[in-house]
């Protein structure tokens, strides 16, 4: 691809107009993880930079999300006794990242069923309303997340900060009824802060604010942990990590729909986990690849690398030179934005279609929705998944049993038309088990139930691989389990058609040593020959 002066362009309108989206968004972040307003502008400046400079994704933008800030606020309250043990396991996060990377495991990200991530992101949405409720009421932010808030909720609206509400409602409005031809211009988030921070400063000025705010670069950090600590820490760091891959790949899937171009998933995982690293070594807010600021960025032009990296170019230049100017914003203005932020990551289209939905995929989704708002977001993704791998596995189960066919061998249909004249002699003594498709752990459990009665009933049974593709260790040992219950009822097996990876797999594992070399044929027809040869001796022999 070259690059020319209207990509620069185009670059240049997007880094500018993702840069006015991530300003209130990362500042409300950096507040609500508990980590304060300069570590979301820290955190969207690093892994914006890095994450666009090693990422894999062309046009996507990088920045503090919902999901990491909530992880976050859990591991400063429940995981670390303090600030640099935090920061800590963000670093052990943006390794764990890099180490995905090079495993070449993050292609397997796109299979995520729709309905896991749908009900997670919802139980994210609700989860950030939830929390800025109390900050929209005047009240401090308090522990135990959204359920720590919903308890906190009765003595907030007893001890309300009108002058607080006001504002909250006033940006919430503002930030929901934003004309979308105006905010093509204004984002309508930061017109919403806007507004509600002119708001506080002009007349509802005793209402809490954002604050001192750090101005300058941040110092590097390098804590020095004990190896108990840094144990401990391996599984809110993995949370970050695993959560932040999800979240960021995801993400380029929705940048490829939209440019039409392509995602490097492996080289994704490692700028994402060099940007995270970086931000934990500067005391920054960890993040992901940013539905919102990367759309926006399409929309707005930017279409390569270049289009981040002039973001994060320009929110250093704020932070340098500017950071004493939000110090003045009402944190009820932010929960306002945050608040939209949340309804907005709600998944409302499927939630509207709940009535068409698969009863399994609709148990899936409100489970991963429950236990992301009332236990945890790794138990919520890790049972999300279990549950989904399993309704999957339940649907190729019905469809690869359908595609195994037993039936007698002197059916017409098989034998051909010479197979009625031997009707008589013949009938159900020889059967025919057709394997066609794919045949895995779904369907293997009751493929002998489904089968191995029928198997009884013949004198000679063959199993017919010509229309099989593909077959796991799970199946291949059943079909062993099935040649063996032949043979225990003295019933001869004939192996036919037997080729590709169905035969790498049955030969791999030995699953057809009871099967005589002399029994293994090419094709259906040359197992039909032997079959009626050998019930012909069969005969002549009790003869």
């Amino acid at each position: 691809m070259k690059y020319g002066l209207d990509t620069l362009r185009g670059d240049l309108f997007g880094g500018i107009t993702s840069t006015v989206v991530a300003l209130p968004v990362a500042l409300g972040f950096g507040i609500a993880s508990g980590m304060g307003a300069a570590a979301g502008l820290h955190g969207a400046i690093a892994v914006g930079f890095f994450a666009s400079v090693f990422g894999g994704t062309r046009s996507q933008i990088s920045g503090p999300t919902a999901p990491m800030t909530v992880v976050m606020a859990v591991v400063i309250t429940s995981h670390s006794t303090s600030l640099a043990e935090a920061l800590t396991v963000v670093v052990m996060a943006g390794l764990l990242q890099i180490l995905l990377g090079l495993s070449r495991i993050g292609r397997f990200v796109a299979y995520t069923p729709y309905v896991v991530v749908s009900g997670f992101m919802s139980g994210i949405g609700i989860i950030i309303v939830l929390i800025q409720l109390l900050p929209a009421l005047g009240a401090p932010i308090a522990p135990g997340g959204p359920m720590g808030a919903v308890s906190a909720l009765p003595d907030a609206i007893r001890n309300i900060d009108a002058g607080a509400f006001a504002i909250a409602a006033v940006s919430l409005a503002v930030a929901f009824l934003w004309p979308r031809r105006l905010a093509r211009f204004v984002p309508g988030l930061l017109a919403a802060m806007v507004a509600g921070t002119l708001l506080g400063v002009l007349w509802l000025n005793e209402a809490p604010t954002i604050g001192p705010v750090p101005t300058g670069l941040p110092e590097f950090q390098l804590p020095l942990m004990s190896p108990d600590f840094l144990l401990g820490a391996v599984k809110p760091a993995l949370i970050l990590a695993l959560l932040g891959s999800v979240d960021s790949l995801l993400t380029s899937i929705i940048a490829d729909s939209m440019t039409g171009s392509r995602h490097n998933p492996d080289r994704e995982l490692v700028g994402q986990g060099i940007g995270n690293a970086v931000a934990g070594l500067f005391g920054a807010l960890p993040g992901a690849g940013a539905t919102m600021g990367t759309v926006t960025n399409i929309r707005s032009g930017g279409s390569t690398p270049v289009s981040g990296v002039l973001r994060a170019i320009l929110l250093l230049a704020l932070l340098l030179g500017l950071g004493r100017y939000v110090e003045p914003v009402p944190l009820a203005a932010l929960a306002g934005v945050l608040m939209k932020v949340g309804w907005d990551i709600v998944d409302w289209r499927l939630l509207a279609r709940v009535h068409a939905l698969r009863r399994e995929h609709l148990i899936v989704m409100l489970t991963v929705l429950a236990l992301t708002v009332f236990v945890d977001l790794v138990t919520a993704v890790a049972i999300g998944l279990i549950a989904g791998g399993m309704v999957h596995a339940r649907q190729l189960e019905r469809l690869e049993l359908d595609s195994v066919v037993s039936t007698p061998l002197l059916d017409r249909t098989l034998l051909g038309p010479d197979g009625e004249e031997e009707e008589g002699a013949f009938a159900a003594r020889a059967g025919l088990v057709a394997l066609r498709g794919s045949l895995t752990v779904a369907s293997s459990h009751k493929l002998a139930d489904a089968i191995g009665p029928e198997i009884r009933d013949h004198e000679i049974v063959i199993f017919d691989f010509s229309g099989a593709a593909y077959i796991d260790d799970s199946a291949a040992m059943v079909i062993e389990q099935l040649i063996d219950l032949a043979e225990a009822a003295e019933t001869s097996c004939i192996v036919a058609g037997l080729q590709g990876a169905a035969a790498q797999t049955l030969n791999s594992l030995h699953c057809l040593h009871s099967v005589p070399a002399h029994r293994i044929v090419e094709t259906r027809e040359d197992a039909r020959r032997l079959a009626e040869r050998m019930l012909r001796e069969k005969d002549g022999g009790a003869a």
